[in-house]
Protein backbone atom coordinates (compact mmCIF):
# COMPACT_ATOMS: atom_id res chain seq x y z
CA UNK A 1 0.00 0.00 0.00
CA UNK A 2 0.97 3.14 -0.60
CA UNK A 3 2.56 5.79 2.28
CA UNK A 4 -0.69 7.13 4.51
CA UNK A 5 -2.93 4.93 3.08
CA UNK A 6 -4.39 3.96 6.20
CA UNK A 7 -8.50 4.34 6.23
CA UNK A 8 -9.88 7.30 7.37
CA UNK A 9 -13.84 6.09 8.55
CA UNK A 10 -15.01 3.84 5.81
CA UNK A 11 -13.03 5.17 3.58
CA UNK A 12 -9.69 3.50 1.72
CA UNK A 13 -7.71 6.45 1.15
CA UNK A 14 -5.68 4.68 -2.01
CA UNK A 15 -8.56 3.79 -3.57
CA UNK A 16 -9.83 7.37 -3.29
CA UNK A 17 -6.78 8.77 -4.11
CA UNK A 18 -6.79 6.17 -7.46
CA UNK A 19 -10.36 7.62 -8.55
CA UNK A 20 -9.42 11.56 -7.98
CA UNK A 21 -6.00 10.56 -10.31
CA UNK A 22 -8.43 8.72 -12.84
CA UNK A 23 -11.03 11.93 -12.88
CA UNK A 24 -7.98 14.34 -14.15
CA UNK A 25 -8.47 13.06 -17.21
CA UNK A 26 -11.45 14.53 -18.65
CA UNK A 27 -11.25 13.66 -22.26
CA UNK A 28 -10.33 9.93 -23.92
CA UNK A 29 -7.28 12.28 -25.91
CA UNK A 30 -5.96 14.00 -22.40
CA UNK A 31 -2.33 13.42 -21.98
CA UNK A 32 -1.24 13.94 -18.98
CA UNK A 33 2.03 13.44 -16.68
CA UNK A 34 2.65 13.43 -13.09
CA UNK A 35 3.61 17.18 -12.44
CA UNK A 36 -0.17 17.91 -13.97
CA UNK A 37 -1.38 15.11 -12.10
CA UNK A 38 -0.30 15.98 -9.31
CA UNK A 39 -1.31 19.72 -9.29
CA UNK A 40 -4.71 18.82 -10.34
CA UNK A 41 -5.96 16.47 -8.21
CA UNK A 42 -3.52 18.09 -5.22
CA UNK A 43 -1.63 15.17 -3.88
CA UNK A 44 2.18 14.50 -3.40
CA UNK A 45 3.76 13.76 -6.85
CA UNK A 46 6.08 10.62 -5.48
CA UNK A 47 2.13 9.44 -4.55
CA UNK A 48 0.79 10.07 -8.01
CA UNK A 49 4.11 8.43 -9.74
CA UNK A 50 3.25 5.11 -7.35
CA UNK A 51 -0.73 5.30 -8.60
CA UNK A 52 0.33 5.97 -12.15
CA UNK A 53 2.45 3.20 -12.32
CA UNK A 54 -0.24 0.79 -10.54
CA UNK A 55 -3.30 2.45 -12.98
CA UNK A 56 -0.76 1.16 -15.90
CA UNK A 57 -0.34 -2.13 -14.97
CA UNK A 58 -4.06 -2.50 -14.51
CA UNK A 59 -4.60 -1.25 -18.12
CA UNK A 60 -6.48 1.49 -16.47
CA UNK A 61 -3.94 4.17 -18.18
CA UNK A 62 -1.50 4.21 -20.36
CA UNK A 63 2.14 5.18 -20.80
CA UNK A 64 3.42 7.00 -23.74
CA UNK A 65 7.11 7.06 -23.32
CA UNK A 66 7.37 9.23 -26.35
CA UNK A 67 5.48 12.37 -24.38
CA UNK A 68 6.57 10.98 -20.95
CA UNK A 69 2.96 11.24 -20.36
CA UNK A 70 -0.46 8.98 -19.73
CA UNK A 71 -3.79 8.96 -20.75
CA UNK A 72 -6.87 6.58 -20.04
CA UNK A 73 -6.20 2.95 -20.76
CA UNK A 74 -8.76 0.59 -22.30
CA UNK A 75 -9.43 -1.43 -18.96
CA UNK A 76 -11.02 2.17 -18.45
CA UNK A 77 -12.63 2.69 -21.37
CA UNK A 78 -14.23 -0.91 -21.09
CA UNK A 79 -15.18 -0.33 -17.57
CA UNK A 80 -16.78 2.90 -18.86
CA UNK A 81 -18.35 1.20 -21.78
CA UNK A 82 -20.20 -1.11 -19.32
CA UNK A 83 -21.68 1.43 -16.90
CA UNK A 84 -22.98 3.22 -20.36
CA UNK A 85 -25.22 -0.18 -21.50
CA UNK A 86 -28.84 0.62 -22.60
CA UNK A 87 -28.84 3.08 -25.79
CA UNK A 88 -32.39 2.44 -26.50
CA UNK A 89 -33.01 4.39 -22.88
CA UNK A 90 -29.92 6.78 -23.90
CA UNK A 91 -31.48 7.34 -27.02
CA UNK A 92 -34.79 8.05 -25.12
CA UNK A 93 -33.59 9.96 -22.75
CA UNK A 94 -31.68 12.21 -25.68
CA UNK A 95 -35.16 12.26 -27.82
CA UNK A 96 -37.08 13.97 -24.87
CA UNK A 97 -34.13 16.48 -24.20
CA UNK A 98 -34.18 17.39 -27.58
CA UNK A 99 -38.08 17.92 -27.39
CA UNK A 100 -37.41 20.96 -25.30
CA UNK A 101 -34.19 22.32 -26.65
CA UNK A 102 -36.50 22.63 -29.99
CA UNK A 103 -38.61 25.11 -28.11
CA UNK A 104 -36.36 27.09 -25.49
CA UNK A 105 -32.76 28.53 -26.64
CA UNK A 106 -30.81 27.34 -24.17
CA UNK A 107 -28.98 23.70 -23.65
CA UNK A 108 -30.88 20.84 -22.01
CA UNK A 109 -28.60 18.02 -20.05
CA UNK A 110 -28.78 15.18 -18.36
CA UNK A 111 -26.10 14.97 -15.06
CA UNK A 112 -25.22 12.61 -12.92
CA UNK A 113 -22.89 13.48 -9.33
CA UNK A 114 -19.45 12.79 -9.42
CA UNK A 115 -18.47 14.17 -6.09
CA UNK A 116 -18.09 18.00 -6.07
CA UNK A 117 -19.12 17.87 -10.07
CA UNK A 118 -21.73 16.24 -12.20
CA UNK A 119 -21.13 14.95 -15.68
CA UNK A 120 -23.26 15.39 -18.73
CA UNK A 121 -24.49 12.27 -19.74
CA UNK A 122 -27.04 13.50 -22.64
CA UNK A 123 -27.64 16.85 -24.09
CA UNK A 124 -29.37 18.48 -26.43
CA UNK A 125 -29.71 21.94 -27.94
CA UNK A 126 -31.16 23.98 -30.52
CA UNK A 127 -29.62 25.82 -33.49
CA UNK A 128 -30.93 28.94 -32.00
CA UNK A 129 -28.88 27.94 -28.50
CA UNK A 130 -26.68 30.81 -27.40
CA UNK A 131 -24.58 31.02 -24.52
CA UNK A 132 -23.85 27.29 -23.09
CA UNK A 133 -21.67 24.73 -25.42
CA UNK A 134 -21.49 21.85 -22.86
CA UNK A 135 -21.55 18.55 -24.38
CA UNK A 136 -21.53 15.30 -23.06
CA UNK A 137 -18.91 13.92 -20.84
CA UNK A 138 -18.64 17.59 -19.61
CA UNK A 139 -17.95 17.99 -16.36
CA UNK A 140 -19.83 21.22 -14.38
CA UNK A 141 -19.21 22.57 -10.42
CA UNK A 142 -22.13 21.63 -7.95
CA UNK A 143 -21.47 24.58 -5.92
CA UNK A 144 -22.27 26.76 -8.87
CA UNK A 145 -24.87 25.56 -11.39
CA UNK A 146 -28.93 24.92 -11.26
CA UNK A 147 -27.85 21.51 -11.09
CA UNK A 148 -25.79 21.05 -8.17
CA UNK A 149 -28.27 23.12 -6.27
CA UNK A 150 -30.93 20.76 -7.15
CA UNK A 151 -29.22 17.30 -6.34
CA UNK A 152 -28.14 18.93 -2.98
CA UNK A 153 -31.35 20.27 -2.29
CA UNK A 154 -33.23 16.69 -3.07
CA UNK A 155 -30.83 14.95 -0.65
CA UNK A 156 -32.58 14.61 2.45
CA UNK A 157 -31.49 16.91 5.27
CA UNK A 158 -28.50 14.76 7.51
CA UNK A 159 -27.02 13.50 4.09
CA UNK A 160 -27.17 16.88 2.21
CA UNK A 161 -25.44 18.74 5.88
CA UNK A 162 -23.26 15.57 5.50
CA UNK A 163 -22.54 16.38 1.68
CA UNK A 164 -21.83 19.89 2.71
CA UNK A 165 -19.52 19.44 5.73
CA UNK A 166 -17.21 16.94 3.64
CA UNK A 167 -17.45 19.88 0.91
CA UNK A 168 -16.12 22.61 3.31
CA UNK A 169 -13.07 20.48 4.32
CA UNK A 170 -12.04 19.42 0.56
CA UNK A 171 -13.49 22.16 -1.30
CA UNK A 172 -13.93 24.91 1.15
CA UNK A 173 -14.67 28.02 -1.40
CA UNK A 174 -17.45 25.74 -3.50
CA UNK A 175 -18.77 25.01 0.05
CA UNK A 176 -19.18 29.14 0.82
CA UNK A 177 -21.17 29.37 -2.09
CA UNK A 178 -23.51 26.16 -1.59
CA UNK A 179 -24.09 26.41 2.26
CA UNK A 180 -25.85 30.17 2.53
CA UNK A 181 -28.11 28.55 -0.36
CA UNK A 182 -29.28 25.15 -0.04
CA UNK A 183 -32.81 25.69 3.04
CA UNK A 184 -33.72 28.16 0.28
CA UNK A 185 -33.41 25.48 -2.37
CA UNK A 186 -34.59 22.76 -0.63
CA UNK A 187 -38.05 24.87 -0.06
CA UNK A 188 -38.16 25.74 -3.42
CA UNK A 189 -38.15 21.61 -4.06
CA UNK A 190 -40.55 21.15 -2.20
CA UNK A 191 -43.01 23.92 -2.94
CA UNK A 192 -41.94 23.55 -6.83
CA UNK A 193 -40.31 20.62 -7.55
CA UNK A 194 -37.46 22.32 -9.06
CA UNK A 195 -34.57 25.02 -8.39
CA UNK A 196 -33.57 27.98 -10.23
CA UNK A 197 -29.94 29.43 -9.65
CA UNK A 198 -29.96 33.03 -11.72
CA UNK A 199 -26.10 34.41 -12.09
CA UNK A 200 -24.34 31.89 -9.95
CA UNK A 201 -22.43 30.16 -12.63
CA UNK A 202 -22.12 33.30 -14.59
CA UNK A 203 -24.11 36.31 -14.60
CA UNK A 204 -25.09 36.13 -18.42
CA UNK A 205 -26.72 32.27 -17.70
CA UNK A 206 -29.65 31.59 -15.93
CA UNK A 207 -30.71 28.53 -15.03
CA UNK A 208 -33.49 25.92 -13.76
CA UNK A 209 -33.11 22.06 -12.78
CA UNK A 210 -35.14 19.38 -11.29
CA UNK A 211 -33.81 16.31 -9.62
CA UNK A 212 -35.31 12.69 -10.44
CA UNK A 213 -34.91 9.38 -8.45
CA UNK A 214 -32.51 6.70 -10.66
CA UNK A 215 -32.98 3.18 -9.31
CA UNK A 216 -30.18 2.79 -11.99
CA UNK A 217 -27.90 4.86 -9.44
CA UNK A 218 -29.30 4.36 -6.42
CA UNK A 219 -28.96 8.46 -6.82
CA UNK A 220 -30.43 11.41 -7.70
CA UNK A 221 -29.66 12.63 -11.58
CA UNK A 222 -30.65 15.98 -12.48
CA UNK A 223 -32.37 17.59 -15.50
CA UNK A 224 -31.07 20.84 -16.46
CA UNK A 225 -31.12 23.80 -18.77
CA UNK A 226 -28.86 27.13 -19.11
CA UNK A 227 -30.58 30.21 -20.79
CA UNK A 228 -29.18 33.91 -21.36
CA UNK A 229 -30.35 35.67 -18.58
CA UNK A 230 -30.82 38.71 -20.65
CA UNK A 231 -33.72 36.65 -22.80
CA UNK A 232 -35.14 34.71 -19.40
CA UNK A 233 -35.21 36.69 -15.99
CA UNK A 234 -36.47 34.52 -13.05
CA UNK A 235 -39.81 35.32 -13.66
CA UNK A 236 -40.04 34.25 -17.37
CA UNK A 237 -37.94 31.08 -16.11
CA UNK A 238 -41.06 30.28 -13.77
CA UNK A 239 -43.55 30.78 -16.11
CA UNK A 240 -41.95 29.86 -19.91
CA UNK A 241 -39.24 27.07 -18.89
CA UNK A 242 -40.71 25.45 -15.47
CA UNK A 243 -43.60 23.67 -17.05
CA UNK A 244 -41.48 22.45 -19.81
CA UNK A 245 -38.72 21.01 -17.75
CA UNK A 246 -41.46 19.53 -14.97
CA UNK A 247 -43.13 17.78 -17.73
CA UNK A 248 -39.61 16.58 -18.63
CA UNK A 249 -38.70 15.21 -15.61
CA UNK A 250 -42.34 13.47 -15.44
CA UNK A 251 -41.56 11.52 -18.46
CA UNK A 252 -37.87 11.00 -17.93
CA UNK A 253 -38.53 9.33 -14.31
CA UNK A 254 -41.24 7.36 -15.24
CA UNK A 255 -38.84 5.90 -18.57
CA UNK A 256 -35.77 5.63 -15.73
CA UNK A 257 -38.56 2.96 -13.17
CA UNK A 258 -39.02 0.83 -16.35
CA UNK A 259 -42.64 2.15 -17.00
CA UNK A 260 -43.79 0.75 -20.07
CA UNK A 261 -46.12 2.20 -23.22
CA UNK A 262 -47.26 5.81 -23.13
CA UNK A 263 -44.15 6.69 -21.05
CA UNK A 264 -41.97 5.36 -23.58
CA UNK A 265 -44.05 6.19 -26.96
CA UNK A 266 -45.73 9.60 -25.79
CA UNK A 267 -44.15 12.66 -27.16
CA UNK A 268 -43.70 15.70 -24.72
CA UNK A 269 -46.95 17.84 -25.31
CA UNK A 270 -46.19 21.95 -26.76
CA UNK A 271 -48.87 22.96 -24.40
CA UNK A 272 -48.35 24.50 -21.18
CA UNK A 273 -48.68 22.09 -17.92
CA UNK A 274 -49.70 23.21 -14.14
CA UNK A 275 -46.68 23.60 -11.83
CA UNK A 276 -46.78 20.93 -9.40
CA UNK A 277 -46.44 22.64 -5.82
CA UNK A 278 -46.59 20.82 -2.96
CA UNK A 279 -46.94 21.30 1.01
CA UNK A 280 -44.14 20.39 3.38
CA UNK A 281 -45.59 17.27 4.37
CA UNK A 282 -47.01 15.45 1.35
CA UNK A 283 -47.25 16.23 -2.73
CA UNK A 284 -50.82 16.93 -3.97
CA UNK A 285 -52.40 14.23 -5.76
CA UNK A 286 -53.36 15.57 -9.21
CA UNK A 287 -54.03 13.99 -12.35
CA UNK A 288 -50.58 12.99 -14.34
CA UNK A 289 -48.45 14.00 -11.53
CA UNK A 290 -45.80 11.49 -11.07
CA UNK A 291 -43.60 10.69 -8.18
CA UNK A 292 -40.41 13.04 -8.50
CA UNK A 293 -41.46 15.57 -5.72
CA UNK A 294 -41.90 12.05 -3.84
CA UNK A 295 -38.45 10.40 -4.91
CA UNK A 296 -36.73 13.76 -3.29
CA UNK A 297 -38.12 12.70 -0.85
CA UNK A 298 -38.19 9.26 -0.31
CA UNK A 299 -37.82 7.72 2.79
CA UNK A 300 -34.58 5.93 3.50
CA UNK A 301 -32.54 4.33 6.31
CA UNK A 302 -29.80 6.40 7.87
CA UNK A 303 -26.69 5.41 6.27
CA UNK A 304 -23.56 7.28 5.37
CA UNK A 305 -23.46 9.93 3.26
CA UNK A 306 -21.34 7.78 0.19
CA UNK A 307 -24.57 5.14 0.86
CA UNK A 308 -26.83 7.65 1.45
CA UNK A 309 -26.86 9.29 -2.07
CA UNK A 310 -25.25 6.38 -3.86
CA UNK A 311 -21.94 7.10 -4.37
CA UNK A 312 -19.73 4.35 -2.14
Amino acid sequence: MLAGDAGEGDVIQVVSRAFDVLRCFEGHDSRLGNLEISNRCGLPRSTVSRLTHTLTRMGQLVYLPRDQKYRIGPSAVAMSASMMKGAQLRSMIRQRLQEVAEQLPGTVGFVVPDRFHLVYLQFARSPSALGLHEGTGSRIAMASTAAGAAYTAALSPEIGDAFIAEMEREAPEAAKILRPRIEANRQSLRERGYVVACGLWSPHINGLAVPIWSPQYQTFVVITIGLLAAMYDEQRLHAEVAPLMLELGRSLGSLMEGAEGDAFNNRISRKPVAMAVHNNNKPINSEGMNELEAGTRRARPARSLRAGDGRR
